[in-house]
């Protein structure tokens, strides 16, 4: 694929501008999705606290103890293991208790009024923010197929966004057409402004977005995960879900417990009337909503499956606030306490990416970027559709030609460096090649209508 001899700028402009078509028509309905979905994850807090308005502003008259709350919860779901005990955020709000179901039935999140009146009981899977996580993080077709289609076309849409660049490029041309659309001069430069000037707008935001969300993949984040753990900067599983896997330890069912109010295995045991002294702790650490007691032997961040201690934890989307505190199951001695600032660098800064992307990091402000973010790209998206649809020739693609010289060095070494850091467009590429080389050929008319050279 390298070339022979010199090649021109315009065969330069035209390679990277056939490679930004291909790119485009691939990613354009997934950049629609994932914005439209992560902008409404961007308000997170505000669905869900929407969400539960029921179980707000109650009264708060002779409360029960959250011992008792949790009772009431287990009372009302026969057979259930209880897994943690999320604090009220407010005076008057309902405490949520997180249930295991028997027989596999799933999860329930169930709400119990401050003087322990069951009020609600919702199913984790089925809530909005959960349906909104799935569709961005997984395209709603499930677990580990499509999380790697969200990758690959994260993958896809950084090479879109650097040749986009590329194209945008002045070339000694004014203002007009590249920092603002023109607007008088027909419809069709208009589109092209548009999309050009969005992508220049919008580009370093969308490239920090693309970037941190790749630690949530499952084959550019496990490979991370796997470098963290070899290189010996982290302790534990990572505190983000990956490739559509939750980071959280395995749910345990009611075959791991003993009974309900006193559970008991082989590894340990403790009583539930100690779920009042770590709430009263949890209370003291100002931990940041939500704040939740796990139970020993429950699934709390970044501890390991069965262990027993109990956990106080916060898991604010603002990563920078997360704190896990463990205290022995037996005595209540605390164990450790992991702090956001405690964790190594590189943690850190995946932390902040992290916070950044779910638009939590600086409140309002982060959420309104995200969303300008969020609106450039569906910009971007339509108004490439529009080019291309006014552009297309009736009987092929449209892609742009390049006849006559080989693509040039720099276009393979761009292309190489970004499959090096991305393995799963290295994967696509090879495929693009085998289809380039060996089907095609034997496929002349499909060819031409790619608009793809094809040589002997």
């Amino acid at each position: 694929m390298a070339a022979t001899g010199p090649v021109s700028s315009q065969t330069l402009y035209r390679t990277l501008w056939r490679w930004h078509f291909y790119a485009g028509l691939f990613v354009l309905p997934f950049v629609i999705t994932l914005s439209v979905s992560g902008a409404l994850y961007l308000f997170k807090p505000q669905i869900d606290h929407w969400e539960e308005r029921a179980f707000h502003d109650l009264p708060v008259a002779a409360p029960v103890t959250p011992r008792q709350q949790a009772q009431a919860a287990l009372d009302a779901h026969a057979g259930a293991v209880l897994l943690d005990y999320r604090l009220p955020e407010h005076a008057g709000d309902a405490a949520m208790v997180r249930l295991a179901l028997p027989q596999g039935q799933g999860l329930r999140e169930v709400f119990v009024a401050p003087q322990g009146r069951v009020l609600a009981s919702l199913v984790p899977e089925e809530r909005t923010m959960a349906v909104v996580k799935r569709l961005h993080s997984e395209l709603l077709v499930g677990g580990v197929a499509g999380n790697r289609l969200v990758e690959l076309a994260a993958s896809w849409a950084i090479v879109l966004l650097v040749s986009g660049l590329y194209l945008w490029w002045p070339r000694g041309r004014g203002l007009a057409g590249v920092l603002w659309p023109r607007r008088q001069s027909g419809t069709r430069v208009f589109w092209r402004d548009l999309h050009a000037v969005t992508g220049f707008w919008i580009s370093g935001l969308a490239l920090v977005l693309l970037l941190t969300g790749l630690p949530w993949t499952g084959v550019w984040g496990g490979a991370f995960q796997s470098l963290r753990t070899e290189m010996g900067w982290v302790k534990g599983g990572p505190a983000w879900d990956i490739g559509g896997q939750p980071a959280q330890a395995v749910i345990p069912t009611p075959e791991h417990h003993g009974g309900m109010m006193n559970h008991s295995t082989d590894a340990g045991s403790y009583s539930l009337d100690g779920l009042d002294v770590m709430v009263a702790k949890a209370r003291a650490e100002r931990l940041a909503f939500p704040a939740i007691v796990t139970v020993p032997g429950g699934p709390g961040r970044f501890d390991q499956p069965g262990e027993w201690v109990w956990t106080l934890r916060s898991d604010a989307l603002n990563t920078p606030l997360q704190q896990l505190i463990r205290f022995d199951a037996g005595a209540g001695q605390e164990l450790s306490r992991e702090r956001f600032q405690d964790g190594h660098v590189i943690d850190r800064i995946v932390g902040y990416g992290i916070a950044w992307h779910q638009g939590q990091l600086f409140g309002w402000m982060n959420q309104l970027i995200g969303v300008l973010t969020a609106l450039g790209l569906v910009t971007l998206a339509t108004s490439g559709f529009m080019l291309w649809r006014r552009r297309k020739p009736e009987k092929s693609l449209g892609a742009p030609r390049v006849e006559g010289e080989s693509p040039a060095r720099i276009v393979v070494a761009i292309l190489l460096v970004c499959a090096l850091l991305l393995p799963l467009l290295a994967a696509s590429l090879v495929l693009v090649v085998l289809l380039e080389r060996l089907v095609l050929p034997r496929l002349p008319r499909l060819a031409d209508w790619l608009g793809v050279p094809v040589r002997p």
